[in-house]
């Protein structure tokens, strides 16, 4: 019985990305313990030699799978905010492999990454009997570098996004000098 207990514990603290990774100790780390800031470690979110690659080996339909990842990934991030407010630990899984092979084959890997860690804890915690309480970092991460990532997506194909606003008297607008005197 004894043997059994001991055997959970140590299934419990099992962590796929902790190993080979140790902190302070011999215990590998929790899952999700760690946490990815865009600023510090991950300052360019989109491998933009693979974005470009598939973009010119699909022509045409790269725009049609670039709304694909627009509009299942928004649907996968709103699941998998709907799952942590409902702590429904099996609803994670599905939404979360969803958007981790989309970001995948668009160069997005920061948030393969997250997706994938959220992935296999809610596996594990399936597993374990318990809900993921440390993803919410990571899952509040996601929405950001999901939304970054789709901005960064918009200026790089859509010529309207990347232009700048017009500025006073350009085409379409009276000309006019209130920039400069009185009003």
């Amino acid at each position: 019985m004894r043997d059994r207990r001991a055997r959970a514990d140590a299934k419990a603290n099992f962590t796929l990305f902790g190993l080979g990774r140790v902190k302070c100790g011999t215990m590998p780390e929790v899952i999700g313990a760690e946490e990815m800031h865009l600023d510090d470690e991950k300052p360019d979110i989109v491998d933009w030699t693979l974005f470009e690659k598939y973009r010119t080996e699909l022509g045409p339909g790269f725009i049609r799978i670039l709304s694909y990842f627009r509009e299942d990934g928004a649907k996968s991030v709103a699941q998998i905010e709907q799952a942590m407010r409902d702590q429904n630990t099996t609803a994670l899984v599905i939404p979360a492999h969803t958007i981790k092979g989309e970001a995948r084959q668009l160069g997005a890997e920061p948030i393969a990454a997250i997706a994938e860690l959220i992935e296999t804890t809610a596996r594990l915690c399936i597993e374990t009997h318990r809900f993921p309480d440390e993803l919410v970092a990571n899952v509040v991460e996601l929405r950001k570098l999901f939304d970054r990532t789709v901005e960064l997506f918009d200026k790089a194909t859509n010529p309207l996004v990347s232009r700048g606003p017009i500025g006073p008297g350009g085409f379409g607008r009276k000309a006019s000098n209130q920039g400069f005197g009185r009003i």
